[in-house]
């Protein structure tokens, strides 16, 4: 895991490099310092040479300000590394999400991604920063200071011996219990981001239905929660600071004391007393700053698997060995097709699907809620694979096809219109960057969209709100179908793209279809009879099965699930009317 993450250091590796050696240059300069000091009092005071005094306060000065200089250095280094760190991690991650297929988008929630992303990254971020610093200073400055005092005494020299290892026993215990809590904090992140994701994005249906209270009452539980988890894992922390406290205070009294005595029996000088005092300080300082690196990294620890559970997801999708980058024709082929999303499912969603559709032919899909009708479709441009049997498009099965290739001949409209934020030029323009201003507007014109577009006040420059919140569904779900469009693609899928718009417009844009584009193979999933009724062919599903193919009237006259539906919606238009 380590070396996996590691890996995104790339360009900032001087800096990783360097912010360490600086750092040995500034614990190297601050150990000399108490040395000088008590050369100072031993020989300069003691021994009344006030020229030692100069001549060692003078190499005290540039001392401090060479550890002065590699401190900064150090820092800049640390920071620059830490950051660049972050940044490619982050995009490291929206690379690989951007691979994803359906089945790697499915097993991830969008608030859990958002949670890697930020706030895990962050603490990554935080951590190797400190890494590069700290774990570097305080072991060095352990070791020196350690070195040095048994230099000047290794008697007084074991108290030190024995305040380590009570700290290190301290820290084992406190990481032990402090990283399962730690753990499971960020999971309930995830549950406290999407709780604020989905009100912000659902704001209007939350005001219509009056449900600011509830949801605040629903957030303020998940906020708890954390709060909570957190409070749980401080608690545990917080043994840290008194157990550095007791060490300290307690190697200061017993060295003042041992010291004390050592001077009057002449086995030790004034100096060296506080060069040993001095050096207590540096002991246990660096001890306090590896038992923050520790807190730091066990928090991280488990922001890092998360980040490296998203580096390391495979998708299921991807280009053969020698792809095939041209699409002859728009036919389709359902070859005894089944299909589950779960290897463990008792019942797969498609079952021995056996279809073909000609190139340029105009099918219409019907069924009820749960028959697999979205399920069909996304099969053919590969945002799922088949679990059995076989795909093809234009003759050739869809995985043996470029996936690019294939997405861009297989152009869908989703049952979820989504627009991003922008005018509507560029919305339209994602199915074609370098689409002319002409093609934009013949596209939105087929359509059925150009005719709101020239009411507003700014044009096809309109800016759009994200999510397209200033839009309304049927306006959104016409702009969805003219970036299709765009694409100019073999095979044209609408997955209950219409639903949203008036019976007429509806009738328009099928009109559109058959004058404009009727060499592209078209199929259209749909609630309403009449949107499909002029169909080539319809497929009437029911529970991942067909259960009947004709026309209109064919399936009138023998499929009873299509004649319950065409009975029911006309007997509501008579209602209506």
């Amino acid at each position: 895991m380590i070396k996996g993450l590691l890996s995104q250091v790339k360009e900032f590796k001087k800096s990783s490099i360097l912010a360490p050696l600086c750092m040995v240059g500034e614990v190297v300069m601050e150990i000399t310092l108490p040395f000088l000091m008590a050369f100072i009092v031993d020989e300069g005071i003691n021994g009344h040479d006030l020229n030692k005094v100069f001549i060692y306060g003078g190499i005290m000065l540039v001392a401090a300000s060479l550890s002065l200089m590699f401190g900064s250095l150090s820092g800049k280094y640390a920071a620059h590394a830490s950051a660049g760190f972050a940044r490619n991690l982050r995009n490291a991650m929206f690379s690989k999400i951007q691979d994803f297929s359906f089945k790697n988008v499915d097993k991830y929630s969008t608030a859990g991604l958002v949670t890697r992303m930020m706030t895990d990254v962050t603490n990554i971020q935080n951590s190797y920063q400190m890494i590069l610093r700290m774990c570097v200073r305080a072991p060095l400055t352990l070791i020196c200071a350690m070195f040095m005092t048994f230099t000047i005494s290794a008697k007084l020299s074991m108290v030190f011996v024995y305040a380590i290892i009570f700290l290190s026993i301290v820290l084992i215990l406190i990481i032990k219990f402090a990283f399962p809590t730690f753990q499971s904090v960020f999971e309930k992140y995830d549950d406290l981001n999407a709780s604020v994701q989905e009100n912000i994005t659902n704001m209007r249906v939350v005001k219509a239905y009056v449900k600011e209270q509830d949801e605040t009452v629903k957030f303020n539980k998940t906020s708890y929660a954390v709060y909570k988890m957190f409070k749980k894992a401080e608690n545990i922390l917080v043994f840290n600071a008194p157990s550095m406290q007791l060490s300290m205070y307690f190697s200061l009294i017993m060295i003042s004391y041992l010291g004390a005595t050592m001077i009057v029996s002449q086995t030790l000088t004034t100096g060296q007393l506080m060069s040993m005092l001095t050096y207590t300080t540096n002991i246990l300082m660096s001890l306090m700053m590896l038992s923050m690196v520790f807190v730091m990294i066990t928090m991280s620890i488990a922001s890092m698997k998360r980040v490296y559970e998203v580096l390391q997801e495979e998708s299921d999708l991807v280009n053969p060995t020698e792809p095939i980058y041209e699409i002859s024709d728009g036919s389709i082929d359902f070859e005894d097709v089944s299909f589950q999303y779960y290897d463990d499912q008792d019942e797969a969603n498609l079952s021995h699907i056996h279809l073909n559709i000609k190139s340029g032919e105009t099918i219409g899909i019907i069924g009820g809620t749960g028959s697999a009708k979205s399920t069909l479709v996304q099969l053919i441009p590969r945002l799922y694979d088949v679990s059995d049997g076989v795909i093809k498009v234009g003759g050739k099965d869809v995985r043996d096809y470029d996936l690019k290739t294939l997405r861009d001949d297989v152009s869908m409209v989703l049952q979820k219109n989504v627009l991003f934020s922008g005018t509507i030029r560029d919305n339209i323009k994602w199915g074609n960057q370098h689409a002319s201003d002409e093609d934009v507007q013949r596209v939105c014109k087929l359509a059925q969209a150009d005719e709101f577009i020239q009411r507003f006040p700014d044009g096809y420059d309109t800016h759009i709100e994200q999510g397209g919140s200033n839009v309304s569904g049927g306006q959104k779900q016409r702009l969805c179908i003219a970036r299709a469009l765009l694409k100019k693609p073999k095979i044209l899928i609408l997955d209950d793209s219409t639903s949203a718009v008036d019976t007429r417009t509806d009738a328009l844009i099928r009109k559109a279809f058959i004058e404009e584009i009727n060499e592209t193979t078209k199929i259209i999933i749909a609630q309403r009879i009449s949107s499909i009724q002029d169909a080539d062919r319809i497929i009437v599903l029911d529970d991942g099965k067909i259960n009947a193919i004709g026309t209109h009237n064919e399936l009138l006259e023998n499929n009873t699930i299509y004649q319950e539906v065409y009975e029911t919606q006309m007997k509501g238009d008579d209602e209506d009317e």
